[in-house]
């Protein structure tokens, strides 16, 4: 059953019943009134009807004569009778001051209507008139009762007119509520026609399409909002899902080209080998010394690779202060070590601790350092800063060497990524250094940029937080 029907069937309903209730209610009130006002006339013309009873003027009606029968105007069809235990005693319809004890219409009282003193009720009737309001009055004489009777014909025909005109009234009133209810439903239920037109669409492939009306105004409006909303998601995740899976590709295809280097290496000089068993021992132990480097290369390419891996995995790191003063100071000396002809300085403007994984973040500095060792000239000083800024440790690794490029400052940082395409892997490392770098310091929720070193050169800058009670803004 379409949601359209159902409306119907549920608004449909409870608008007949109010209608009707409303319309029970008319005659109930109608009803009421035109019976209060008929009691009002029987309590007017009681003394009347007994004062007739008592003295009747005749046994007919009213010879126009001017005698008795004028001085009571009784409505037409009054009756009148003494009751008591026993049954009537003396009555019948009343003519002005007549009493006619033959009338052949007259109210059906109960067997116990003398029991219901001051009382009024409604009883059926015979003859002309088909119904009677009674009203019941006490005698002076012990046991007797006074009643009197109106005819309640003209309430009845009114009330008959009422039901008539309540009936037309409301049949027509629910058709045309009925038929525009229809209209107003089928009209607001097209948007969400549209919606689910655009919906299908959707489904078949068009993400960058949107359902409309999609505003404030209207609760479809709304929904139209939070549908665009979700599609804008969607959309978006199916976007990054494309590029995270070309990266995959990539990823895979490179590390796939970077460990083949050193197996094809090996694999040929263990073809040699067995190719040439009288080889001399100057040669055998090239090869194995081969052999032995390209297998340590490897090794270091998979552990970056799974190191790689723990970071995107979220595995958590350890998590213990550390002192980056020492450090930077350890990856100054060690940077002097490996290059005792270049100049590497240490500034040190503060002591700065952070929580963090202590290994990691110095894999990460040495990262950055050996970079900056590798990419410029022999000879070129490097220094490397530590100063504290809005609640950050900063660590600037500042090389003065041809500097990067502003098209490749964003791609450097990732896997497999060389500036410099020719560069051989021996001198410039596999590609992995700055992606593990920008691994560990987002999982130490900080950040790793890069800029230009005033007078030529790059400024790689590694932002921490600082762990609580060490924070010294500068």
């Amino acid at each position: 059953m379409s949601l359209r029907l159902r409306l119907l069937l549920t608004l449909a309903p409870l608008f007949i019943l109010g209608l009707a209730a409303a319309d029970v209610g008319t005659y109930a009130a109608l009803q009421s009134s035109l019976l209060q006002g008929v009691d009002k006339q029987l309590v007017a013309i009681d003394d009347g009807v007994m004062h007739v009873l008592q003295n009747p003027g005749g046994q007919g009606p009213p010879g126009g004569d001017g005698g008795i029968g004028q001085q009571y105007a009784f409505p037409a069809g009054t009756y009148g009778e003494f009751v008591d235990q026993s049954g009537p005693l003396y009555g019948g319809a009343l003519y002005g001051g007549y009493v006619a004890t033959t009338a052949s219409s007259h109210p059906v009282f109960p067997a116990t209507i003398y029991k219901d003193p001051n009382s009024a009720l409604t009883v059926p009737g015979t003859g002309t008139w088909e119904s009677y309001r009674v009203y019941v009055t006490p005698t002076n004489q012990p046991g007797t009762e006074l009643v009197a009777a109106i005819p309640l014909d003209g309430v009845n025909s009114t009330l008959s007119t009422l039901l008539l005109f309540e009936i037309a009234i409301s049949s027509g009133i629910t058709i045309i509520v009925l038929v525009v209810t229809w209209l107003l439903v089928r009209r607001g239920m097209r948007p969400l026609e549209r919606m689910g037109a655009t919906a299908r669409s959707i489904a078949a492939g068009g993400l960058g399409r949107r359902v409309a009306p999609s505003n404030e105004r209207t609760e479809v409006g709304r929904l139209g909002l939070a549908l665009n909303a979700m599609l804008g998601q969607l959309e978006r995740a199916f976007a990054e899902r494309d590029v995270t899976e070309q990266k995959l590709r990539h990823f895979v295809s490179d590390a796939s080209h970077e460990l083949r280097t050193p197996l094809t290496s090996m694999r040929g000089y263990a073809e040699l080998l067995q190719r040439n068993p009288d080889m001399s021992r100057d040669d055998v132990v090239l090869a194995v010394r081969r052999i032995e480097d390209e297998t340590r290369r490897m090794g270091l390419l998979v552990d970056d690779l799974l190191l790689l891996a723990r970071l995107d995995q979220g595995r958590p790191l350890d998590r213990a202060p550390v002192d980056l003063t020492s450090m930077v100071n350890d990856a100054v000396s060690d940077a002097r070590a490996a290059d005792p002809g270049r100049s590497v300085i240490a500034h040190v403007e503060t002591p700065l601790v952070v929580t963090g994984d202590d290994l990691r973040l110095r894999q990460a500095v040495a990262n950055l350092v050996r970079n900056a060792l590798v990419h410029t000239p022999a000879g070129s000083p490097v220094e490397v800063a530590l100063q504290a800024q809005n609640g950050h440790a900063e660590i600037d690794v500042i090389d003065h060497g041809p500097g990067v490029p502003a098209a490749q400052r964003e791609r450097i940082f990732e896997r497999f990524h060389r500036a410099d395409p020719l560069r051989s892997r021996d001198q410039g490392g596999s590609g992995l250094g700055l992606s593990i770098a920008t691994a560990v310091v987002s999982a130490h929720g900080g950040r790793i940029s890069v800029a230009d070193t005033p007078g030529g050169g790059a400024t790689f800058r590694i932002e921490l937080p600082v762990a609580t009670g060490n924070t010294t803004d500068v």
